[in-house]
């Protein structure tokens, strides 16, 4: 199945600046079915039971809701700085263009919880070290980051090591029969 869901990635070139290949999901999310295979794989990748799915915006949001209802756990948007209408716990990161920052409401999550964090392509990995950052500073543990894609070469797993990475789909793609 994981060969049909690489089958409903669609290449987009030069996206969103010249030299960029963007792997665009919503092929894939207009397939029920697809999309239900999909969060299955997030699901079977889950280290362990969860208190909290962190989910970061925006697509994030789309498969963390899924998680969320599928673990029974509760869900954390993790949105940009100023989005957030309550009290709130902010952790600011570096871009390769400049800095960042995301937030969760300082009510979200407990000392002691077990928080699973959740995007679709994390990249160069920036944004997920900085929600394991905001987890930190609410004393919650966390345990694992599923994403629907990772980005080999961009080596995003190894800026939250050693937090164990799950991904459904690889790119460069792994090869059949590898080992």
């Amino acid at each position: 199945m994981t060969e049909t869901l690489y089958s409903a990635i669609r290449d987009v070139p030069d996206f969103p600046t010249p030299g960029i290949l963007y792997r665009d999901i919503t092929p894939m999310l207009l397939d029920p079915d697809l999309f239900r295979v999909s969060v299955d794989a997030l699901v079977a990748g889950v280290p362990g039971p969860v208190d909290r799915i962190l989910a970061i915006e925006s697509r994030g949001f789309l498969f963390g809701a899924a998680l969320a209802l599928e673990l029974g756990a509760g869900l954390v948007p993790a949105r940009k700085k100023g989005k957030l209408p309550w009290k709130t716990h902010s952790v600011e990161y570096t871009l390769e263009y400049g800095t960042d920052a995301i937030e969760i409401h300082q009510d979200a999550i407990e000392d002691g919880q077990r928080v699973l964090v959740v995007d679709d392509v994390p990249a160069t990995g920036g944004t997920a070290a900085a929600a394991v950052e905001v987890v930190r500073r609410t004393g919650a543990d966390a345990v694992g980051i599923s994403v629907l894609i990772e980005l080999a070469a961009l080596e995003g797993a190894a800026r939250v090591s050693p937090i164990p990475v799950h991904s459904v789909l690889q790119y460069p793609r792994p090869e059949v029969g590898a080992t």
